[in-house]
């Protein structure tokens, strides 16, 4: 996850998702993952305090400022390294069982008042940032 002054995501050239200033989220799902570990995640995500305050310090939360937040699927933040010269992908879920996770965590998101933007899934995309700070922070849930 970074913050962001602004982000956005195309798929297959098309733009389908753009943000002012909040947080781009990368989301990967392993297997065990469940609906559990999504209402963390939206927990973790609406609060953490990552965005300045009028002081410029890091105490507010996108739930506190801007709500933006730019959620992008990606499979590969699960590519195995340890062995050998390319990644294995078999800690990343299979689309069909990630896919639902994601729309869900958007979902829910959306419920407390956020404004998100997706990426879509099976698609080639290209994302695009400009980090700031750079802030960039990795969750596990």
């Amino acid at each position: 996850m970074q913050r962001v002054d602004s982000a956005s995501v195309t798929s297959d050239g098309e733009e389908v998702g753009r943000i002012g200033q909040g947080l781009c989220v990368l989301v990967g799902v392993t297997h065990s993952d469940d609906e559990n570990d999504v209402a963390k995640m939206v927990d973790k995500l609406w609060n953490i305090r990552l965005m300045d305050d009028e002081d410029g310090v890091m105490n507010l939360s996108v739930a506190d400022t801007t709500k933006q937040l730019l959620v992008v699927s990606q499979f590969t933040l699960y590519g195995d390294t340890r062995k050998g010269r390319r990644p294995s992908w078999i800690g990343a879920a299979r689309p069909e069982a990630a896919e639902p996770l994601i729309d869900l965590l958007v979902e829910k998101l959306k419920s407390l008042g956020a404004v998100v933007a997706t990426g879509r899934f099976r698609t080639d995309m290209k994302v695009s940032l400009v980090n700031d700070g750079p802030v960039t922070v990795t969750i596990e849930v």
